[in-house]
């Protein structure tokens, strides 16, 4: 069997590390299938594995702009699956061609299109919000006639579901892996007493700087504590995004003048990330909208506590180890970081729940899963 993946619009982010990911762990020979052609750019074919079984297609036409590489994708990717002789085609960016002659298989990694509140966060009618728009359509078309579709959580697979309706192919849920590069033991819990504003209590908060993730709101709860005499501070890991990376900046020198507990680094390589969790008490997680929150998962893999947003896939993945706030609310999040602080066996406890549910997800068993499902779908879509 071979499987043809459209990586054409994978540029950089999640999307390119679960492919690398993906098929550096993969047995392919194990499914069924004995080749796979990947169409990506050059700067993505340079991160993923060189393996027997691995064609890198780089036609001129993926290096072009987005709309002569959308466009392309519509109609020259079809003929070249052909050409190529695929059996199934597997776009785990979202968006297939609309006519394409052999089985296909796509994937929900972005849950902004579906959750119209999230998406709106960015203002109604900006930019953001009407990309959001045509990914919803684009996505819920190619969901809607993919032969098969891999969610990420139970959560994402439900609100599709509400946005779309059923769907007609198969369903599978392969929720990403954990690099074993993240998974530290829990170490020993500092209590309240420990800590003073020479060493404080530290929170950390991984992620990009956008609207639902809520750092300004994260900012001010700290600051409340500050506030009320409490040795904390929190250090916040990652890129700026538009003009909310830009307010978060403000509001960070308007409540922390000097600079003492309200900390913000620019994004850090991925190669270098398992390296901060290592500094931090207690991890904090405030987005609102997730797919599957392959942050949250890292820090989980880290063996820290973790003070988590209540919404989305979160309860999910998080279950009973860790403790849970509205993002939306400042005093709520102060409560649930509080809670934390005073409690180390509290911390130690759900450390040791969460460090267990990290150690669950595997790259490995994330490969297995996909290219099984893959080809399931072609067996179930002959069979017909």
């Amino acid at each position: 069997m071979h499987v043809g993946i459209d990586a054409s619009n994978l540029r950089q982010g999640g999307g390119v590390t679960h492919l690398s990911r993906l098929l550096s762990s993969a047995e392919p020979g194990k499914s069924g299938i004995d080749k796979i052609s990947v169409w990506a750019c050059r700067a993505t074919a340079a991160l993923l594995p060189a393996r027997p079984w691995l064609e890198i297609c780089s036609p001129a036409w993926v290096e072009s702009g987005l709309v002569g590489r959308t466009l392309s994708q519509q109609r020259r990717l079809p003929r070249e699956l052909l050409d190529k002789g695929c059996d199934v085609l597997f776009s785990p960016g979202g968006t297939l061609p609309a006519n394409v002659p052999i089985p296909t298989v796509t994937m929900s990694q972005n849950m902004l299109p579906f959750e119209p509140r999230e998406a709106a966060r960015f203002g109604v009618l900006t930019a953001m919000w009407l990309k959001m728009q045509m990914l919803r359509q684009s996505q819920g078309r190619s969901f809607k006639r993919a032969d098969g579709v891999i969610f990420l959580t139970q959560y994402a697979m439900d609100t599709v579901h509400r946005a779309l309706g059923s769907l007609s192919g198969r369903q599978a849920l392969v929720p990403h892996g954990i690099e074993r590069r993240f998974l530290y033991n829990p170490r020993p819990q500092r209590s309240r007493a420990d800590c003073n504003f020479e060493a404080p209590f530290r929170f950390l908060y991984v992620s990009i700087a956008m609207p639902y993730k809520h750092q300004i709101a994260v900012a001010h709860a700290v600051s409340n504590l500050r506030n009320r005499g409490m040795p904390v501070e929190i250090q916040f890991v990652g890129a700026p995004w538009g003009s909310y990376g830009r307010r978060l900046r403000m509001e960070l020198d308007k409540l922390d003048v000097a600079g003492n507990f309200l900390h913000w680094s620019d994004e850090l390589p991925f190669e270098q990330l398992h390296e901060v969790y290592l500094k931090a008490d207690a991890f904090v997680f405030a987005s609102s909208c997730e797919n599957l929150p392959n942050i949250m998962i890292e820090a989980m893999a880290a063996g820290l506590p973790i003070a988590s947003s209540s919404l989305g896939p979160m309860p999910e993945v998080l279950g009973d180890a860790g403790v849970y706030f509205s993002p939306d609310d400042i005093a709520s999040i102060a409560c649930a970081l509080e809670q934390l602080m005073n409690d180390p066996a509290l911390r130690a406890r759900m450390a040791e729940l969460a460090f267990a549910k990290a150690s669950e997800y595997s790259w490995e068993k994330c490969a297995d899963d996909t290219f099984h499902f893959l080809a399931e779908t072609v067996r179930a879509r002959v069979s017909q």
